[in-house]
């Protein structure tokens, strides 16, 4: 072997790396509209079914067939986001947002009910919290109202996007399919087209899984909520079980908020005969619900539906996590299952692949 073949292997090799790096750079300053992308494919692959009934037992056109479809999906989320106009607007009562003193002083009178059951048990943990004015910081406000602005003004980009991604996706069915064919020669089509078929497969079951993981999740909220009278209950629990949607972090958020929206349906009434036990129960019952979740729910549906082991999924999120936030945890499954359906079609004889892979 010369120099210059050795030469000429480093300038690829380095020329390959480079590539490599250059393209993860480029999918990660395009992230969200591959999120975009992956979202509207998700719909897409909802919808179809609905298209073809229509098409097929209700002869309508394609075009008609694709916006009846749009509009029953607008409508449902339309629906979803009114769900939660009661809960804000009671939350708001018990809170008095419109009075800042009436919100100041209730507050003030609930951390004094906490720092004297707390003193009881010799515990002073919440005197600085006590003689802390919570109103001080005003001028947090305009940035707020900017943050809240950026917000509103990203999800409608994101909406937008989303619909009219969705909507060519179901028009044109086979878009997606066939430039992806475009990106394999004619002796490999077969097998892109076979792993196709076998991740439409995997991911219809995979997300008729997380219907069922939530529905029973809201349910056991739903239960746990009506029996401790708290209020809006069908509403926070939907709204938890939602949150569960996000791997690891979705359950902890969702804790925190059903803890807050507890105690506040409980706003005036004594903190250690009333809103202290009615939280913890609630809480109790929150947590023998995320157990059942995560020993009974999630295994069967990660072992039945995506074929991986549950320390393959729990790293594939973190890293997911890590790289593109929490959306990217929530997509990381969906996209780790096409990968594996993919390369085990490509790479079958790969030692690492046919680890990965053997199960599928």
């Amino acid at each position: 072997m010369n120099s210059n073949t050795i030469t000429n292997g480093i300038l690829k090799a380095i020329a390959i790396i480079t590539g490599i790096i250059l393209l993860l750079y480029f999918l990660y300053q395009v992230q969200s509209i591959i999120i975009y992308i992956a979202i509207s494919a998700v719909i897409a692959l909802m919808g179809s079914p609905i298209i073809r009934f229509l098409k097929r037992r209700l002869k309508f056109p394609n075009t008609l067939a694709v916006v009846f479809t749009m509009f029953i999906f607008l409508s449902l989320l339309s629906g979803l986001i009114s769900l939660f106009i009661p809960l804000i607007i009671k939350q708001g009562q018990n809170l008095s947002l419109l009075n800042i003193d009436q919100l100041q002083n209730t507050i003030a009178h609930l951390l004094n009910q906490i720092n004297d059951y707390f003193l009881a048990q010799n515990i002073d943990i919440l005197n600085e919290l006590k003689n802390a004015d919570l109103f001080k910081n005003i001028t947090a406000i305009p940035n707020l109202l900017n943050s809240v602005v950026g917000t509103v003004g990203n999800l409608s980009i994101g909406l937008f996007s989303v619909i009219f991604i969705t909507f060519f996706l179901m028009k044109d069915t086979g878009i997606m399919e066939k430039s992806l064919y475009v990106l394999v020669s004619d002796n490999s089509e077969n097998k892109l087209r076979t792993s196709l078929k076998t991740i439409e497969n995997l991911l219809s079951r995979y997300f008729i899984g997380l219907v069922f993981q939530i529905t029973i999740i809201f349910i056991i909220y739903t239960i746990i909520l009506v029996i401790f009278g708290i209020e809006n209950a069908i509403v926070i629990a939907f709204l938890c079980a939602l949150l569960n949607l996000i791997p690891y972090v979705g359950p902890l958020i969702g804790g925190v908020l059903m803890l807050f929206l507890s105690m506040s349906s409980n706003l005036g009434q004594d903190f250690q005969t009333v809103i202290l036990p009615t939280t913890i129960y609630v809480m109790i019952g929150y947590v023998i619900a995320q157990l059942i979740d995560n020993f009974l729910s999630q295994p069967l549906i990660f072992s039945n539906s995506v074929k991986s082991h549950p320390l393959e999924i729990f790293l594939v999120i973190m890293i997911a996590g890590i790289l593109f936030g929490v959306t990217g945890m929530i997509v990381a499954i969906p996209t780790y299952t096409a990968l594996k359906v993919i390369l085990k079609a490509f790479l079958a004889d790969n030692k690492i692949v046919k680890s990965l892979t053997k199960d599928l």
